[in-house]
């Protein structure tokens, strides 16, 4: 299917999702990468302290709190 076609069915309502590879999608600048980083023991239970009373995991807590701490510094 040419894109223009494509450009048309999906302008006009139509569904396109059979002309998708879905397994091949990707959200540009989202893209993972495992980083391993140690904490002292301290620290760890307060973040677990902290994830349990925001109902998250400790691993959403830290990735909540380095994401603001990133868009602060605004680089």
């Amino acid at each position: 299917m040419k894109a223009s076609e494509f450009d048309r069915k999906f302008e006009s309502g139509k569904s396109v999702l059979k002309h998708l590879d879905l397994a091949k999608g990707r959200r540009p600048q989202q893209e993972q990468k495992r980083v391993n980083v140690d904490f002292p023991a301290w620290m760890v239970e307060q973040l677990d302290r902290e994830a349990s009373h925001r109902g998250v995991t400790r691993q959403s807590l830290i990735k909540l709190w380095l994401a603001e701490k990133v868009a602060e510094s605004g680089r």
